[in-house]
C-alpha cells in the first residue's frame, strides 16, 4: 500500500471531474446537452485508449458474455450523463455537487431492495439524516418562489435523478465486476453514451464559434477520461474503504471553480446541507468498512463476494465514482 501516491491520485481525479463539471457549466447555455455528452464520450476515449492500450488491458475489452448487463449499466450512465449536464446548465456548481453526494445513500437503499443486503439501523439512520441535509440545501429554493423558476426546478430534478442513476450504476457495477475487467466496463459505458448522444444530432447541434468553445468541448472529454483513469489507478495503491472519503474533496473544487469562473457563492444552507450529507455518507463508508473487517475475521478463508449481507466488496466499490462522470 502506497498511501501518498493513492491519496494524490484520488484527489487529482476529483479535481479532473470538477474541472469537467466547470466546463460543462460554461457550455450548458450555449450547446445542446446531447452534443456536450457526445464530446464527453468521444474525447474521453483518447486518454482511455492510450492508457489502457499502453498497459495491454484493451485486449478482450469488447468481448463479453454479459452484453445485457453492460447495456443496463450503460443505460444508467446515459441517464446520469444527460441529467448531470442538464443540471449543471441550470444550477450553481456547488449546489449540484452537494446534491450529487446523496448517491452513496441511495446505493444503500438500492442494495437493500435489489441485492437483498441486510441493512441495519445504523445505515438507515445515516440515509435519513443525509436526506435531511438535502432538504436543508433546497430550503432557499423552496422558500423563495422568485428563484424557483422553471429552469431551476428542472435543474434540481436533473440533479436528483442523476443521484438516483448513480446509485443504480453502482449496483450494476458490483454485479459486473464479478466477471468483467475495468477496461471492459469503462469502454462499453463510454461507447454506449457516445452512440446514444449521437442520436440527438437530429434535434439540432451547432458548431463552436470560438477557440474557447472548442477547448471546452474537448476539455470536457479529456478531463472526464483522465478523471476515470486517475480514479482507477488510485485503487492500485490503497483499499477503497481508505480512499472513499477523499471523494468529498470534490466539494472544495466545486466551491473554488464556482467562485472563480462564475462568481457563485454558496449559501449557508448549501454549506450546512453539504456537511450533513457528506457526514452521513462518510458514516456509511466507515460502517461498511467496519462490517467488512468483521466479516474478514469471521470468515478468513471464505471468498469475498460482490454483494454480501452486511457490507460491500471494497474492491468493487472502486468503480462507484466513475459511473457517469
Amino acid at each position: 500500500m502506497h498511501i501518498v501516491k493513492a491519496v494524490s491520485l484520488k484527489i487529482a481525479s476529483t479535481l479532473m471531474f470538477a474541472l469537467m463539471g466547470a466546463q460543462v457549466r460554461y457550455l450548458g447555455g450555449a450547446f445542446p446537452v446531447g452534443e456536450v455528452a457526445f464530446c464527453r464520450a468521444l474525447f474521453a476515449l483518447i486518454p482511455i485508449l492510450l492508457v489502457f492500450g499502453w498497459r495491454g488491458e484493451l485486449r478482450g475489452a469488447l468481448h463479453t458474455s454479459r452484453p445485457k448487463d453492460h447495456v443496463l449499466r450503460g443505460a444508467f450512465s446515459i441517464v446520469g450523463t444527460f441529467c448531470t449536464f442538464g443540471a449543471l446548465a441550470r444550477l450553481p456548481l456547488a449546489d449540484y455537487t452537494a446534491i450529487a453526494f446523496i448517491a452513496p445513500l441511495i446505493t444503500v437503499i438500492f442494495a437493500a431492495l435489489f441485492l437483498k443486503e441486510h441493512v441495519r439501523v445504523y445505515r438507515w439512520s445515516a440515509v435519513i439524516i443525509g436526506f435531511g441535509g438535502v432538504i436543508l440545501m433546497l430550503l432557499p429554493y423552496l422558500g423563495n418562489h422568485v428563484e424557483l423558476t422553471s429552469s431551476v426546478l428542472l435543474g434540481l430534478a436533473f440533479a436528483l435523478t442523476n443521484a438516483l442513476s448513480s446509485g443504480g450504476a453502482t449496483i450494476q457495477i458490483r454485479r459486473l465486476t464479478a466477471t468483467e475487467s475495468t477496461a471492459s466496463i469503462v469502454v462499453f459505458m463510454t461507447l454506449l453514451v457516445m452512440l446514444v448522444s449521437l442520436l440527438t444530432v437530429a434535434f439540432g447541434w451547432r458548431w463552436p464559434v470560438s477557440w474557447i468553445e472548442i477547448v471546452a468541448l474537448v476539455g470536457v472529454g479529456m478531463a472526464g477520461g483522465l478523471g476515470q483513469i486517475l480514479f482507477t489507478d488510485s485503487y492500485r495503491y490503497a483499499p477503497a474503504s481508505f480512499l472513499a472519503p477523499f471523494d468529498y474533496t470534490a466539494m472544495m473544487w466545486a466551491f473554488l471553480f464556482g467562485y472563480l469562473f462564475f462568481s457563485e457563492v454558496p449559501t449557508p444552507f448549501v454549506i450546512a446541507g453539504a456537511v450533513i450529507v457528506a457526514g452521513a455518507g462518510l458514516f456509511v463508508i466507515l460502517r461498511e468498512r467496519q462490517l467488512g473487517l468483521k466479516r474478514s475475521r469471521e470468515l478468513p478463508v471464505a471468498p469475498l463476494v460482490a454483494a454480501s449481507d452486511d457490507g460491500d466488496d471494497e474492491d468493487t466499490a472502486a468503480s462507484t465514482y466513475a459511473k457517469a462522470s
